[in-house]
This record gives C-alpha cells, sequence and structure tokens, in this order.
C-alpha cells in the first residue's frame, strides 16, 4: 500500500512558541474557539507553552480541539531542572511538538535526543509531532537529501511499529521559518516524498501508509489553500500566524482541500 493509496485525515497545528502567558492564552482562547470547533473534517491542535496549558486545557477539553506542548524530556521524574515531563502532559496533551529546529539550533537537541523523546512520548499515549527540516546552506549545497535522511533516521528509530498511526512528522525548511518566505508547493512535495520513502524503507510502505506528514515555514492564511491543495501535504504546523484569528482561516482551508466527504 503506497502512501498516496489512502486518504489521511489533515491535522493543523499552532505553535504559539514563547508567547501567550495564562490570562493571554484564556482570552485568544475564547476569541478563535467556537470557530474552530465548527470546522469538521480536520485535527485542530494548539500549542501554548508550557505555563498556559492547564488555562487552555479548562477551556477546550469538550471542544474537540487538541492541545500539544512544544517540547518535552524523555524521562517521567528526576532531577531535571526545568523540565516536562510525559506524566505531566498526559491527561492535558494530545500531541507534543518534538525537535523543532529551534530546539535544535538553539539548545543543541540532536536526533538521538529527540529519538528518545518519541519513544517515550509513544510508551505516554502522547502522539509525537517530529520536526525535520533542512538549513538554507544545506539546501544551497544540495543537501537536502542527506539532511532530511540523517535527520528522519535519527530521530524516528525504532518507533513501535503498531504506534506509527499516531506519529506526525512536521517538514519545516529552516530557511522558511519565520522569515516571510515558505517553501513553494514543489518544495515541499519533493521533501515529502523523501521522508515517505524512508519511512517506508524503515518501517515498511504499508504501516506508514498513515502517517500524517505536515508543512511548517511562514504559513499564512494567504498560501494555506495552495499548500492544502497539494495532496501529500496533510496538514501545516503554524508558528506566528497562529497568534491572529488567521489560524482559523488556515485550519479551514486544509478541511476544505481535505474534505474526507
Amino acid at each position: 500500500m503506497s502512501g498516496a493509496a489512502i486518504r489521511r485525515r489533515p491535522i493543523v497545528a499552532g505553535n504559539w512558541k514563547m508567547n501567550f502567558g495564562p490570562s493571554d492564552a484564556h482570552a485568544f482562547i475564547i476569541r478563535i474557539l467556537d470557530d474552530l470547533e465548527r470546522i469538521a473534517g480536520v485535527d485542530r491542535v494548539i500549542c501554548p507553552p508550557a505555563i498556559s496549558i492547564a488555562a487552555a486545557h479548562a477551556l477546550t477539553g469538550a471542544s474537540g480541539v487538541a492541545l500539544g506542548a512544544q517540547n518535552m524530556y524523555d524521562a517521567e521524574r528526576g532531577a531535571f531542572t526545568g523540565e516536562i515531563s510525559p506524566l505531566m502532559l498526559r491527561g492535558l496533551c494530545e500531541y507534543v511538538i518534538l525537535g523543532h529546529s529551534e530546539r535544535r539550533a538553539l539548545f543543541g537537541e540532536t536526533d538521538e535526543l529527540v529519538n528518545r523523546k518519541a519513544l517515550s512520548a509513544l510508551a505516554h499515549d502522547l502522539k509525537p509531532i517530529v520536526c525535520v527540516g533542512e538549513r538554507l546552506e544545506d539546501r544551497d549545497a544540495n543537501l537536502t537529501e542527506r539532511v532530511i535522511s540523517t535527520q528522519v533516521r535519527g530521530s524516528l528509530a525504532g518507533l513501535p511499529s503498531e504506534r506509527l498511526n499516531d506519529l506526525v512528522v512536521a517538514y519545516e525548511p529552516v530557511w522558511a521559518i519565520g522569515t516571510g518566505r515558505a517553501a513553494t508547493t514543489q518544495d515541499a512535495r519533493d521533501v515529502i516524498a523523501i521522508i515517505r520513502a524512508l519511512l517506508g524503507e524503515m518501517y515498511g510502505d504499508e504501516a506508514t501508509a498513515g502517517v500524517r506528514v505536515q508543512y511548517g515555514g511562514s504559513v499564512t492564511a494567504a498560501n494555506a489553500r495552495e499548500l492544502a491543495a497539494e495532496p501529500e501535504i496533510d496538514g501545516a504546523l503554524v508558528g506566528g500566524a497562529s497568534l491572529t484569528v488567521d489560524f482559523v482561516d488556515i485550519v479551514r482551508a486544509f478541511a476544505e482541500a481535505k474534505s474526507l466527504g
């Protein structure tokens, strides 16, 4: 079975990064929640900073809008000052973003660490959104495939085959994150094809046919429909635009383009 042989439910996640403390999170969710609830056929995920997850959960708990954390450590508990464990997230969050390029570049996270986190997330019934992507210098040097291969093989090694449908991969070209320069649909299609082929080599095409691959990197209400029209793009990981009501329009664009009818 090929990745294109089944219809995957789209997923659009908003990564708030280091924005919106509890009161601001509450106010913004109140502003967008009714509209998000009315959009069917797409998984809608809000990823607040850790300090705001509980405030967000109090509003979204019964809404059908899921929460995700922006990061977690792989251990359940211990002397890890400032870290958040999967046990702390379980019951509040359904998803967790792992290996975002900012975590890799600014905080030194390696593929090995991301892999430990992904395994821990699945073991604790959290769905990992694992980010991969090349830098501009990698792309200019024609190293995109090598970089993506290293990240996918390292970050996604040894996952339990029966849990692969809970995995989301976010392709986020580093050169497009927060720059206003989104990848073209052809750029995204080419790299997502590489990601799907790698997953097929690692786990078999049938086992990975349901794995969703998002695009992230300067996703806006203006380019969402074009991205959503690409069959192999299963959703979006949205940064800056998720802090505005444009997030609703992006979710709606993917719901309409991917209508499972």
